[in-house]
């Protein structure tokens, strides 16, 4: 019996590769999260970027905390079952007015995972809209991978500003608009992107990327995850260690020997070796 999905959105999830939206956060919850990242922000002296914005569940415990969330967990199982992997989390932050946009991607590309049974699950922690730039879908584009090309382009938020190199019928995309506190499930196969944010608000989502443990690294030599639900029988990933504080010393040095593996594979192909900033 699904825990917050039904079995007619587990199906359609199937069927067009995404679903929203899910309550998820309440919404004293998401003042906290904010909260804590902004003050983080304020302290660092800026937006957090670079790297800093990837895995960053394994620096920060509040991040660590947010992706074994018992809501958002419950509905990854809806679709996984019980026993489920964190692999990442990335921050998609758009600040007010900013010409940064995600284009026309789907995110197996460059990963380097042996399967597809990957979701990422998007969770809003400031209005997401078609002023704020909210993700958009194209329904059931989920079941091939398309070729894709590299632009480097400098207000593409993804790592390389890939873009898929086919057209995209951009009358077809279907808009992930969410509320603070909701969020979205996408396929790893999905065709997705986003637009600039023209709002007066940053536009602040947290990609958590889920897996079941059947899945393993294919491409780099090693990699880790963290078990949030259930038993791993597998023993693909390498454990991650729970960040004793914010930005511990031992979570630095552990999230820089991760970020080195992780950008060999991400970069493979290309003499980029940095998160861009």
């Amino acid at each position: 019996m699904p825990k917050v999905l039904t079995r007619d959105e587990v199906e359609t999830y199937n069927k067009t590769g995404y679903h929203f939206p899910v309550d998820m956060l309440s919404q004293s919850e998401v003042k906290d999260f904010r909260g804590k990242l902004e003050t983080y922000e304020a302290q660092s002296g800026g937006p957090i970027k670079g790297e800093m914005r990837h895995r960053s569940h394994v620096l920060f415990p509040w991040i660590n905390d947010m992706i074994r969330h018992p809501k958002i967990l419950d509905t990854v199982e809806d679709v996984f079952g019980p026993n489920i992997l964190c692999w990442n989390t990335s921050f998609f932050i758009k600040e007010a007015r900013d010409p940064g946009f995600v284009s026309w991607h789907q995110d197996a590309t460059y990963w380097g995972l042996s399967s597809p049974d990957v979701m990422t699950v998007w969770l809003a922690f400031s209005p997401a809209n078609k002023v704020s730039g909210c993700m958009k879908f194209i329904a059931g584009s989920h079941k091939e991978q398309v070729k894709h090309a590299d632009t480097f382009h400098q207000d593409n938020l993804l790592t390389r500003g890939q873009e898929i190199a086919v057209e995209v019928d951009e009358a077809k995309a279907i808009y992930a608009e969410l509320k603070p506190g909701q969020g979205s499930l996408h396929h790893v196969l999905l065709f997705h992107g986003s637009a600039p944010n023209q709002s007066d608000d940053r536009r602040i989502g947290l990609a958590i990327r889920y897996i079941p443990t059947h899945i393993k690294q294919a491409v780099g030599t090693k990699d880790w995850a963290t078990l949030v639900r259930g038993v791993d029988t597998h023993n693909n990933f390498q454990p991650e260690p729970r960040p004793k504080a914010d930005l511990h010393p031992d979570a630095l040095a552990f999230h820089r020997e991760v970020t080195e593996q992780q950008l060999q594979v991400l970069y493979r192909g290309t003499d980029k070796q940095e998160y861009r900033a």
